[in-house]
């Protein structure tokens, strides 16, 4: 079993609300509405199989309207088994079965079937499932949004909500909680939707927040192709192992296999396929749309305004206070601003130039390390390698170990591919027993082998994460590979420099 158990960008910006609130709102209703929903289901069940039953073996039975689209919506859907139920050899199904088959007299089987619609009414009115579940058969408006809100027990309610937090919280801090929230409420329509479409007779109800989640993976790999997932993969006795996967390998499989269930095993899996494959095609497809029309933009423009420090009565007096050349209250109405909001970029920036201008190199430092920290978490990676500009042109050392790897990333992203290979050797020097260090030598061998083409070089970053302090069980793997591939690599250059 395959479980995912973090990505590469697990900090946003602000708190999650409407994730947590989503998280929380499906675990409210679900304690609230499981036990009735596991009290009323069999009865509810047995009423309706009985109904079938019925009118299979005896098809001149008057029924009511509600019987009458609940047994032709099960002939259209399932027509092999509605043949097999009318034949009078077919297996017994249960008690009342056998004692129907003793009845012959028409008024006694009529009473039966008028009994057994009015008991199906009473439920289905009273019923949770029957009211705010979704049934393609017969949709109505209210629960295309009351579906995703309901769940069939514990562990349907928990992948759900784990899937719903990876992929949720770094979209909500990106698109911004109202568009957010509307794209979530949108792609669980859309999802059911196109479960209706692919089995429009269902009488089978469906509930769960797997379309819309599907949606926000969807959208995850529009938005974060690249990004790294963690793995774990759960074997033999509770023996595990990890890796770690880009997103744009990982999702298109994960959608693929929903392909191939949904076509082999279709509504007999029991499990709503096409729901999930077309809320992830809905979500790749809306963000992309959402990027294209600009609206991400537009959202983090306001975000940025909303965590800064606009119109903020302390950085108003600080800033005042630097053009009259206080620059000492300058600091102090500086730090007490940071203090209560460590992620105001302004807040930061505005100390920076305030330590430059008072040449506190060691201080300018520390506060340019922060900005190039907080322009990384808002996704806009050149303010980031600016400010990592200037630190080093400033006399910086060390930049801490998290954010230097993501700007070498981005160089990497760049196509700069020499200088992100001098950062990722500075990186390993400067932080031998962190894990960022041991990252730094796979992607420094990675740029020598694919991209620079100096195989030797990739070797010997391979060698030198296979033999690093830093633990490193889940790339055992990937190193091993990785020298096996550069070694082939080095021995081919060297054959060909022979033949020359």
């Amino acid at each position: 079993m395959l479980i995912p158990i973090r990505h590469e960008n697990m900090e946003a910006r602000r708190w999650p609300v409407i994730t947590i609130g989503l998280i929380v709102l499906n675990t409210l209703i679900f304690i609230a509405t499981s036990s009735t929903m596991d009290k009323e289901s069999p009865e509810l069940g047995s009423t309706k199989a009985h109904i079938i039953l019925l009118a299979a073996a005896h098809p001149d039975l008057n029924m009511s309207d509600q019987e009458r689209e609940l047994v032709e919506n099960f002939k259209q859907d399932n027509p092999t088994e509605w043949e097999h139920l009318q034949s009078p050899m077919h297996n017994v199904i249960d008690g009342w079965d056998a004692r129907m088959r003793l009845k012959e007299d028409p008024h006694d089987l009529q009473a039966e079937m008028d009994t057994l619609g009015a008991k199906y009414a009473e439920l289905a009115s009273a019923s949770i499932i029957e009211r705010y579940a979704f049934t393609p058969a017969h949709k109505r408006a209210i629960t295309y949004l009351t579906a995703n809100f309901l769940h069939g027990g514990w562990l349907h309610l928990i992948g759900n909500m784990w899937f719903l937090w990876l992929a949720g919280f770094v979209l909500e801090d990106v698109w911004g909680r109202p568009l957010y929230l509307a794209f979530y409420l949108v792609g669980g329509v859309a999802a059911l939707q196109i479960h209706a479409w692919s089995d429009p007779a269902s009488i089978v109800p469906c509930v769960g927040a797997s379309g819309a989640v599907a949606a926000l993976m969807g959208a995850f790999l529009t938005r974060f192709p690249k990004m790294k997932i963690e793995m774990m993969w759960i074997f033999g006795f509770f023996r595990t192992y990890r890796f770690q996967a880009a997103a744009y390998w990982l999702l298109p499989l994960w959608v693929l296999m929903e392909v191939f269930y949904g076509a082999l095993f279709g509504k007999m899996s029991g499990v709503a396929h096409w729901a999930h494959v077309g809320g992830f095609a809905f979500g790749a497809l809306g963000a992309f749309v959402i990027d294209k029309a600009g609206l991400e933009g537009r959202v983090n423009a306001k975000v940025e305004k909303e965590i800064s420090w606009t119109c903020d009565p302390e950085m108003e007096r600080a800033n005042q206070l630097v053009e009259a050349g206080q620059l000492d209250d300058a600091v102090a109405a500086a730090k007490q601003h940071v203090s209560a909001q460590p992620n105001s970029l302004d807040g930061w920036n505005l100390l920076r130039q305030i330590y430059w201008r008072r040449q506190e190199l060691p201080a300018y430092h520390e506060a340019t390390a922060k900005t190039c920290e907080l322009h990384l978490r808002a996704k806009n990676p050149d303010g980031a390698w600016q400010d990592y500009e200037d630190f080093r042109n400033s006399g910086g050392d060390k930049l801490p170990a998290a954010p230097l790897l993501e700007i070498c990333r981005h160089l990497e992203e760049q196509q700069n591919y020499d200088r992100a290979l001098s950062e990722l050797e500075s990186l390993i020097k400067a932080y031998p027993s962190e894990r960022q260090a041991l990252m730094a030598q796979m992607a420094a061998a990675r740029i020598c082998l694919k991209r620079l083409n100096r195989p030797e070089e990739a070797l010997k970053f391979y060698q030198a994460a296979a033999q690093s302090p830093v633990p490193h069980l889940d790339l055992e793997h990937a190193i091993a590979a990785g020298q096996k591939e550069a070694t082939a690599a080095s021995k081919a250059a060297k054959a060909a420099q022979v033949g020359v």
